[in-house]
This record gives structure tokens, C-alpha cells and sequence, in this order.
């Protein structure tokens, strides 16, 4: 017994979706959204000297057909990262425990939604 497929339409909307999708990875929507999360952690950072706050930076990662942001804080003090001892805590050189902030979660949760609230657009779009 033969199965037989019919199939009317076209795929003109997944051909639409497919070509949106290029065109947000080839704007500059991720520059934008790694700048946003810049900036978020720029602010959210502790501030003691402002070193920390101001060694924050993005960098967009494009590889077989997708897109990453990472983030990166880039001072450090005896090879130790600053921003991620503050994140987590760290003991002193007296043995005292300095206990860690949770900063950058929180910093990042708006960027995030901000990321997957334009996505879901895109996606969404007739």
C-alpha cells in the first residue's frame, strides 16, 4: 500500500525567517547587545578604584552558522582575575575570607531578556 504526500503552499515564510536571521547576525545588533551588557556590568561593578568597572569588554564570536557574545573583564592583580574574586569572594594574605557579590548576575538578567525579547521578534515576524 502506497503512502502519498500532498503538499500545497510554499515556503516562502521559512525562506522569509531563514533570510531575517542572516540579516540580524550581519547587523550590528550583536555589537549593540555586547555593548549593552558592557555597560550594564560597567555599572554594576563595585567601584573602589574604577579599574575594575572600566576593564569590562565584549567580543562576538561567529562560527558554522552561529553567534556568541562573551564578555570579559580584564583586570587582574597577581594573575587573578578582580572581577570574578569580587563575583565569588576570595581570602586575603591574612587568611580572612572577603565573601563575594553577586554583581554580574543580576547586571546581566536585563540584557538578556533585552536579547531574547528582540529575538522572539524576529521570530515571530509574519
Amino acid at each position: 500500500m502506497p503512502i502519498k504526500l500532498t503538499v500545497k503552499g510554499d515556503w516562502s515564510k521559512v525562506d522569509g525567517f531563514f533570510e531575517r536571521m542572516k540579516e540580524l547576525f550581519n547587523k550590528g545588533r550583536f555589537d549593540e547587545w555586547g555593548q549593552m551588557g558592557v555597560d550594564a556590568l560597567r555599572e554594576a561593578t563595585p567601584k573602589r578604584t574604577g579599574l575594575t568597572s572600566e576593564s569590562w569588554s565584549y567580543e562576538i564570536k561567529r562560527s558554522h552558522g552561529r553567534a556568541s557574545i562573551e564578555w570579559y573583564n580584564s583586570n587582574t592583580n597577581d594573575g587573578n582575575n578582580i572581577a570574578i574574586l569580587i563575583q565569588y569572594g576570595h581570602g586575603t594574605r591574612q587568611g580572612a575570607w572577603v565573601e563575594g557579590r553577586d554583581y554580574i548576575n543580576p547586571a546581566m538578567v536585563n540584557v538578556f531578556e533585552e536579547i531574547a525579547k528582540e529575538m522572539w521578534e524576529e521570530v515571530t515576524k509574519a
